[in-house]
Formats: C-alpha cells, structure tokens, sequence
C-alpha cells in the first residue's frame, strides 16, 4: 500500500505552498488529536483557479477542479502544521462551500473533486469522509469554492 506522499506523486500532483492567510486567522490549529483547516480557496501560485459563481461564469467542471485545488491547499496547510500529509490516519470530515448561481443544484458534484481527491490519495478506507455541500451567493475574493477539512493524526 503506497502512502499519501507516494499516492500524491503518481498521480502527479505536488502539495502547494500554504496558502496566506488573507484576514486574521491560522491556516491549520490540532487540537485532541485531530487536525482543522481555516477555509481554503483555490489558490494555485497565488492566484485563484477562477472566479464567480458557479452556474453562471464558472462551469460546473471548472468548480470541480476548484475544489479539487482548494483540498490540495487544505492538505498543504495540515502536512505543514504536521511535519509532512503522511502523518494523517484518516479522513473525518469535509465541507465544501460552492459559490452558487440562482437555480444552481449540484454543489454535490463540485464538492466531488475535493471528496474523489482524498478517496485517492488515502484509498477508499482512510479516504472516505462525513461531508458538507453548502451553496451560498458569494465567498471571500469572489472564489467559486472554499473547503474546510479535519482529519486524525
């Protein structure tokens, strides 16, 4: 069985910098042997994937692969506050907040590409998780998706 670092590699994805803070918060904090993520965005180099709601300026693939890229910030800000992703047991819970068009239904199937991220990378056993799908008018710097993680140490 490969660990997550090893699991990361073959699928060719990297863990990114931690992502800054951009108000007055941490990016992770462990307490009782489980590790919290502050909400992530999907900030890859700096910048977000996209912007808008999803529905409307943000396709429904494009917010999956912003979720997708939000869970890989959450990661980074756990493994940085852990020593490394290797030192997560499992997977508890997931919330994944989707910037959502009037009459848009599928905050499920965003929230997808953070949830099939994790199975992946943990394996279905470690990996699989409690999860939240929330649809809102609008999230912090006009990101279609933010996600929050806790996972066990």
């Amino acid at each position: 069985m490969l660990s997550a670092s090893e699991q990361l590699e073959r699928l060719g994805l990297t863990l990114p910098e931690v992502a800054a803070p951009i108000a007055s918060y941490v990016p992770a904090r462990i307490a009782a042997g489980l590790a919290y993520t502050s909400g992530q965005l999907p900030l890859v180099g700096g910048r977000l994937l996209a912007t808008g709601q999803v529905g409307d300026e943000v396709t429904l693939d494009d917010g999956i692969a912003a979720a997708e890229a939000a869970m890989l910030n959450a990661l980074a800000a756990v493994a940085d506050k852990l020593g490394g992703i290797d030192q997560v047991t499992s997977i508890h819970r997931v919330v994944v907040y989707v910037s959502s068009a009037p009459g848009f239904i599928d905050q499920a199937k965003v929230a997808n590409g953070a949830s099939d991220l994790l199975v992946e990378v943990f394996g279905p056993g470690r990996g699989s998780h409690v999860r939240s799908a929330v649809g809102v008018a609008s999230l912090p710097l006009d990101a279609p998706v933010e996600v929050e993680l806790v996972v066990e140490l």
